[in-house]
């Protein structure tokens, strides 16, 4: 006879993690046992089986909290799951306490219930395949054979397609931007925050049209919801792909731009747009969809934001610690970064010269831009001390300095910079140039080395009022960690070496007032930079 204790008889996150870990707990003899543990659940993988058992959590966006509706949550994920990967389910199983403790597959006293599970290999799920090295086109093509006819069986009702409205989508958005609102600052820079939220509602506006087509021509479906690579498994048997969002429709019923954005995502993330390029062609060209591949940056910036939040939102779990503790830190910051990236350049190589006259603020742009977007800075001071074999913080005597300044070594030392910045653009890196790049000669020259790898630079060019360059340079004199040996005394001499860069030049170039404190002109910064990608 089977009965259901009370919610006061619910065990622990700790008592259940550590029942999961004791062999004793199975109604099998497991030949090794692991648990993990994501934000809302603890999976246990004991072979042949795996257990998934949801926590008594309410996040907003889903709610766990009571027994009732854990276990409706858990036939949902096998009810949804099993369009694309029916065939590894077992069922929702009780959790009892017993005389001997927690017992699963034991309905005398439950407590809690689980997801059963048949445990696939390892080694075939995308995201191990993509470790090893061998995650081919082959791969993503079988798995675009897979999702294209699952989305074109889905039937897009009014109630499925009212998701696909923009007030929907928006509140969606601003609802990810509140609950990372503690993030700014510890995992994504303020400026970073707010320019996202300014290229999205930018994109939103611009594309409003684009919006409305796809709630009319059922592009929003019942979906998947969460289709990242650890979700995605194949074999010899075929593609299986499980893991779907249950707990809310709004999450799953989507624009299927946004499903395939996430695994498209990572592959970028992951070191393989590549194959998220192919991926993404693929799927537009099964579905007849060519606006795909106007909305992916948009929906894989969504998908970037996500997985930056829920990393973070991470951080305040108690059963995490440690060096998991950390790299969900470094996870959260590197997917905000991501989110970023997409409305400027997307996956793309890019290169931006932060340029103008000293005491602009270059270096101390440069390295927001850094920390916005994760992208590494090259700086011409740096490098021209480095040639020279001075050292950094030092500011030689006037004899050295004008053998650092002369036109030899300034040659050697742009040239420097547009071969790393070609470089790195050859690996599928992106670079932050910080340099004053007073000459219309060094400009042409880096934009004819980046032309051979099919690369346009953007000029972000720093202004601000003469009276404020001086006291910016005349401060230098106390400070010590300054690399640049620029000071008031080289003010009128810089100035009128300065060559300013003209719309005539390159269109793609942008100027911020550097005026304002650093924060206001990192957004600008940020914004002209989204404006002019």
């Amino acid at each position: 006879m089977s009965t259901t204790a009370s919610a006061s008889d619910a065990p622990t996150g700790a008592a259940l993690r550590h029942a999961l870990e004791r062999p004793a707990t199975y109604p099998y003899a497991p030949d090794s046992i692991t648990v993990v543990q994501t934000h809302i659940s603890y999976v246990a993988l004991a072979p042949p089986y795996v257990y998934k058992i949801k926590k008594p959590v309410d996040l907003g966006f889903l709610d766990f909290t009571t027994l009732a509706r854990r276990r409706h949550y858990c036939e949902e994920e096998i009810r949804l799951n099993s369009r694309l990967c029916g065939r590894i389910y077992e069922g929702v199983v009780p959790i009892s306490m017993t005389d001997d403790g927690l017992r699963l597959d034991d309905d005398s006293n439950v407590v809690e219930v689980a997801v059963k599970m048949q445990m696939l290999p390892h080694d075939d799920f995308l995201d191990a395949r993509l470790d090893r090295g061998v995650l081919s086109e082959d791969d993503l093509d079988a798995v675009v054979d897979t999702l294209a006819p699952f989305y074109r069986e889905r039937t897009s009702t009014p109630e499925i397609a009212a998701n696909g409205r923009i007030d929907r989508i928006w509140a969606n958005i601003r609802e990810n931007f509140e609950q990372a609102t503690s993030h700014r600052d510890a995992l994504i820079t303020h400026p970073a925050y707010e320019a996202l939220q300014y290229a999205a509602e930018r994109f939103m506006d611009q594309h409003a049209a684009l919006f409305h087509q796809r709630r009319a021509n059922g592009s929003i479906v019942d979906g998947h919801g969460d289709l990242r690579l650890e979700h995605v498994h194949r074999s010899a048997q075929g593609v299986c792909i499980y893991d779907c969002i249950e707990f809310t429709e709004r999450f799953r019923h989507i624009d299927i731009a946004n499903d395939v954005a996430f695994l498209a995502m990572e592959l970028d993330v992951f070191g393989r747009p590549d194959l998220s390029r192919s991926f993404i062609r693929g799927m537009a060209d099964a579905m007849g969809d060519p606006d795909l591949h106007t909305l992916i940056p948009f929906y894989k910036s969504y998908r970037a934001f996500v997985r930056g939040k829920v990393n973070g939102m991470k951080r305040s779990d108690p059963d995490i610690t440690g060096e998991a503790l950390d790299a969900c830190k470094r996870d959260s910051q590197r997917f905000y970064q991501w989110a970023l990236r997409y409305f400027i350049n997307d996956a793309r190589p890019c290169v931006v010269v932060v340029m103008g006259r000293p005491g602009t603020g270059k270096s101390t742009q440069a390295q927001a831009l850094r920390d916005a977007l994760g992208w590494e800075v090259v700086s011409s001071d740096r490098v021209r001390k480095t040639l020279a074999d001075v050292p950094l913080h030092e500011r030689p005597d006037a004899a050295t300095r004008a053998q650092l300044y002369s036109a030899d070594m300034s040659a050697r030392t742009y040239a420097t910079l547009a071969d790393k910045a070609a470089e790195r653009a050859r690996n599928g890196e992106s670079t932050i140039l910080d340099a004053t790049y007073s000459r219309r000669s060094t400009r042409n020259a880096l934009r004819e080395r980046l032309h051979d790898v099919s690369l346009q630079p953007i000029f972000a060019e720093l202004t601000a009022p003469d009276e404020a360059l001086r006291q910016r340079l005349d401060a230098r004199t106390t400070q010590s960690d300054v690399v640049s040996d620029a000071r008031a005394e080289d003010f009128e001499m810089l100035t009128a070496r300065y060559e300013a860069p003209d719309a005539l030049e390159d269109a793609r170039h942008v100027r911020v007032s550097a005026h304002d404190d650093p924060d206001t002109t990192t957004l600008d910064l940020l914004k002209q930079l989204i404006r002019v990608a």
